[in-house]
């Protein structure tokens, strides 16, 4: 950037004029770059770009939806796509959301958004062009400051969904129903030692799953022999097994992981351990991803429906918004454990 040239937005919200003026174009220029029509030089278009990052421009969708009395879009407040469920929810809102005739406009909070900057993503989203917000919110501070936005300086006037608040028609959740299922099917192998591998507490998701298992755990008079945590990575995974000690890992026969990612890492740590699997060790993942049934050996896991889920969502806000659709369908009937040879009846104790 030029010297004297500030990088600060305006005060005022930035118009066309001004990135035309910036970029030393016509503002009619600036239109039709901005509509992909006409062609220009290579040295315009890169001037305009320039011009509406410097100035932080945003076309004025709330004038064009007042003007048309429309909103077409759904807004999707996101913190973590690179995990599987976030990911796959988003993409399946997504697809809903189409084909309701709407389209879903993702806004990305940073890894460390604090109150200010979750504020500024719900002003991105609360415009009259869109109709509602959908909030994913896998991480505490997220989670609470969000669900304060009613009390912030500017608050939203739209329809807002929570992903992770509890439908009052649900007697159980997607971690309560999946662990369950994992839970019911080592104790019936004849599991009593068993121990759990869950993601960061920091994340409420986390401590839902690790929660779910032991409440399934004491559904059957146990309890976890051993709790260890990761960060939902398959280096994680591996960490936290390695680290257990010779003693420590004979007192387990079955060890429950919060998702396929940890459980990967777990079985390459349990392998330099010499320990085999599912012979000395059970073990099982959650989620249910592709390359799962291709591990070695193939993994036990509960497969869920994450893209039903995002779909769910969907339903669930456009019931807000008043637009004639189904009853939302809970995804929680498509939650179903995959047995491969992870798991196996624990080893019988030498005489």
């Amino acid at each position: 950037m030029d010297a004297g040239v500030s990088a600060e937005p305006p005060a005022r919200r930035p118009t066309i004029y001004d990135v035309a003026k910036q970029a030393g174009v016509s503002h009619q220029t600036v239109a039709m770059v901005l509509r992909g029509q006409g062609k220009f030089r290579p040295e315009t278009l890169k001037r305009v770009s320039a011009a509406i990052e410097t100035l932080r421009y945003r076309p004025n969708t709330t004038a064009r939806a007042l003007a048309t009395s429309t909103a077409n879009r759904i807004g999707a407040l996101v913190f973590e796509l690179l995990e599987v469920g976030p990911s796959k929810t988003v993409q399946g809102a997504s697809l809903r959301a189409a084909e309701a005739g709407y389209l879903l406009e993702i806004v990305s909070l940073p890894a460390r958004g604090d109150q200010s900057a979750i504020e500024r993503a719900l002003g991105l989203l609360d415009r009259a062009d869109v109709a509602g917000i959908l909030a994913f919110a896998p991480v505490d501070r997220v989670l609470t400051e969000t669900r304060g936005i009613r009390g912030l300086a500017n608050p939203v006037s739209i329809p807002l969904v929570m992903e992770l608040e509890p439908d009052p028609s649900e007697a159980s959740t997607l971690s309560e129903r999946g662990m369950a299922l994992v839970v019911d099917h080592l104790t019936g192998l004849g599991h009593r030692r068993i121990a759990y591998l869950g993601g960061s507490p920091t994340w409420l998701a986390a401590r839902r799953r690790t929660q779910a298992v032991r409440e399934a755990l004491a559904r059957h008079d146990l309890e976890p022999v051993a709790e260890l945590t990761g960060d939902w990575s398959a280096a994680s995974g591996a960490q936290a097994v390695r680290a257990l000690k010779p003693r420590e890992l004979a007192s387990i026969t079955a060890l429950i992981c919060g998702n396929d990612q940890m459980a990967l890492g777990a079985l390459l740590a349990l392998d330099e351990h010499g320990i085999d699997v599912p012979g000395q060790i059970s073990v099982t993942g959650f989620d249910g991803i592709p390359e799962s049934g291709f591990l070695r050996p193939p993994l036990t896991t509960v497969k869920v429906d994450y893209a039903t889920h995002g779909r769910w969502l969907v339903e669930t806000l456009l019931a807000k918004i008043g637009a004639p659709v189904p009853t939302p369908e809970s995804p929680l009937q498509d939650t179903e454990l995959l047995h491969r040879s992870s798991t196996a009846p624990p080893p019988q104790p030498l005489p």
